[in-house]
């Protein structure tokens, strides 16, 4: 059966957005009665929500392109296929086979959703979109990040001689996402029963991608190079500390994380 909401009578046009919840609804902005209640009762209202839609995800085919790439993770609909952060560029070729082994070509990749802003998740968005016809979504506050090619565009701190180097030695394309995503965006117009989360701290505009069966993909939020572990660079801690408590309150079985290998939530110390 495929999965489209009740507005539709096809599977919907790239081209309409309209769909796209937009609801900043972030924890750290209810009353100060308790964080950890305020994250429980956040917690059980977006699992409800999520539990309305009837999407299925009926594969995911982790990526993982090696080096200081970010992982990328593709994940098949009824509809065609989502595919959660590019990698570098120097990694395209291994991508482009990882995508068509698994039956991702032009014209069913619906959407490309960007967890941040850093270019070893980014680096072949803008070549995907044009080859594959697809999309790109990301949260706001890291758009200038691709809009100008700048990793340390929205950081609280960042080496002068650090960005030239970087931006010289990788030759970052830069681009525009076609639309923005923003805490509990709903994806089910793409046949994800999924929603986004607010997880600012590796940086301001860091999300996860929460699935009705209490998976994450978390982006850099967490690592597993060794060890499940937090990611090590942070913007800023109160933000992340935020966001550690906000997903406390899912029972995350998996998790996807942006280096390394997927990990279950229960051996993260």
């Amino acid at each position: 059966m495929v999965c489209v909401p009740s507005c539709y009578t096809q599977k919907p046009d790239r081209g309409d957005h309209a769909q796209i919840l937009h609801c900043e609804k972030n924890v750290r902005s209810l009353p100060r009665v308790s964080k950890t209640l305020q994250a429980q009762d956040f917690g059980r209202k977006l699992f409800k929500q999520i539990g309305k839609s009837n999407c299925v995800i009926k594969d995911i085919k982790t990526i993982i392109l090696g080096g200081f790439n970010g992982n990328c993770y593709l994940l098949k609909t009824d509809n065609g296929f989502v595919l959660i952060d590019t990698g570098r560029k120097s990694k395209r070729k291994k991508l482009e086979q990882e995508l068509a082994n698994a039956g991702c070509k032009p014209g069913n990749l619906d959407l490309i959703i960007i967890t941040h802003g850093d270019f070893d998740h980014t680096g072949n968005c803008a070549y995907l979109r044009e080859k594959y016809n697809t999309k790109i979504a990301m949260h706001q506050y890291d758009i200038g990040m691709v809009e100008y090619g700048d990793m340390f565009w929205n950081r609280q701190s960042g080496n002068i001689l650090i960005k030239k180097l970087i931006n010289l030695t990788f030759n970052i394309r830069r681009f525009k996402p076609d639309f923005e995503l923003n805490e509990q965006s709903d994806l089910s117009i793409y046949g994800l029963n999924a929603k986004v989360l607010y997880l600012p701290g590796h940086s301001k505009g860091s999300i996860g991608i929460i699935t009705s069966d209490k998976n994450l993909f978390c982006g850099d939020l967490f690592i597993n190079r060794k060890k499940p572990e937090l990611n090590s660079l942070v913007d800023n801690i109160d933000d992340i500390n935020g966001s550690i408590e906000k997903i406390k309150s899912f029972d995350i079985n998996t998790v996807y994380p942006g280096h390394g290998k997927p990990f279950q939530m229960s051996s993260y110390k």
